[in-house]
């Protein structure tokens, strides 16, 4: 029995039954895209109409010409013969096609590929949430477990870092983050005794502008205002930094040396912002009462010396403390936020900034939470 194309002779198949249930498949010509090649359902239903076939073997010994068209046609027919319960022998095809239909079954198709992704449920939204929270607060646990383990070999004398980018991450977050904290520092200082002025001018008591002021520095503002800026500038930084190093594998590299990358990378950065925190904090303090006196002087016609008596007999020693600690504890969680997301960070450029967006909100966050918990507590406290 023969079949040919009906509008290209370039191709041709006979098929041979000789035996019982077993079909030989006699492969002609040139079977490529060009030929217009036959469908592999039409051809295994004219093969199969004189009987039942259990068996299929080809015969390529006339086959003049091949290409993917060829393979597309014996893919099909392999699933049609399958669906039918018939096995095959390609060890009659030539041995670059059977290459080629190993590699198209190598990897299995996947069944849901072409299924449209539905509409996930409030619940399952819920769960995936909860589950994701969990996991963060798990891996901040973790990293909160080595962060305080590399401290304690910090005052063990058996922490591994180098010295020298010590001083220099200290120079970084330190006087090159002046003239930002300046700016901010002395913008809300004058923010808050124009809004204090407006309100205080209507029962006459414009000289207790300098006690809003020099009070709301001392103790919240200046340390938040520093923190909140390093968090944008030094937070970003770190994540950026240890990011880029995720990316190039270095951290991997340390890793395989036996150097610890919490001591080498992340130790130095708590260090630097730690120490350099409060006193970025107390120059953000005098810089906002600055901006204080600026907007009392000039518009309320307050004296000099008056002004800053009143701001000496309203701050005490316990709202610079208060401001002080709250800076030491800002510097940490910013450290903390940035490195943290610098050590979690993928292996892609688009990772890496993804990273630095998040140190920040997460620094900021943290900022915020942990001021409202301190504010409690030297509250209770009567601090």
């Amino acid at each position: 029995m023969s079949v040919t194309a009906a509008l290209a002779t370039a191709w041709q198949l006979r098929v041979d039954r000789s035996r019982s249930e077993t079909l030989l498949l006699h492969l002609e010509g040139q079977w490529t895209l060009a030929s217009r090649l036959p469908h592999a359902a039409e051809v295994l239903n004219q093969a199969t109409t004189d009987g039942h076939v259990a068996h299929v073997s080809f015969d390529s010994t006339g086959l003049e010409a091949w290409d993917s068209g060829f393979i597309i046609f014996l893919r099909a027919f392999l699933a049609e013969t399958s669906r039918s319960l018939i096995t095959c022998d390609l060890s009659g095809l030539p041995e670059g096609v059977r290459r080629l239909l190993a590699l198209t079954t190598a990897v299995p198709e996947r069944k849901d590929m072409g299924r449209q992704a539905g509409r996930t449920s409030m619940l399952a939204r819920i769960g995936i949430a909860t589950v994701g929270a969990c996991r963060a607060g798990t891996e901040l646990l973790a990293f909160l477990g080595e962060a305080f383990k590399s401290m304690l070999r910090l005052f063990a004398g058996k922490a591994r870092f180098q010295r020298s980018e010590l001083f220099l991450i200290l120079q970084e977050v330190g006087a090159q983050a002046l003239p930002i904290v300046s700016l901010i520092s002395f913008l809300v200082g004058v923010i808050l005794a124009y809004v204090g002025a407006l309100q205080l001018r209507q029962f006459g008591a414009q000289a207790y502008v300098a006690d809003l002021v020099g009070v709301a520095m001392t103790r919240e503002m200046g340390a938040m205002m520093a923190a909140i800026i390093m968090a944008g500038r030094t937070g970003a930084a770190f994540a950026a930094q240890l990011g880029t190093m995720q990316v190039n594998e270095e951290i991997d590299a340390l890793a395989t040396m036996g150097i610890p990358a919490m001591d080498f990378l992340v130790l130095p950065r708590m260090l630097a912002l730690a120490l350099m925190m409060p006193l970025l904090g107390v120059y953000a303090d005098l810089l906002g009462v600055l901006g204080g006196a600026v907007v009392g002087i000039g518009m309320l016609d307050l004296g000099s010396a008056e002004y800053y008596y009143r701001t000496i007999q309203a701050i005490g020693l316990d709202d610079f403390a208060a401001g002080i600690v709250k800076a030491s504890v800002f510097g940490v969680l910013v450290a903390i936020a940035g490195c943290l997301r610098g050590m979690q960070c993928g292996r892609s450029s688009a990772a890496v900034g993804a990273a630095a967006t998040s140190a920040v909100v997460t620094g900021i966050v943290f900022i915020i939470v942990s001021d409202a918990v301190m504010t409690v507590i030297f509250e209770r406290l009567g601090f």
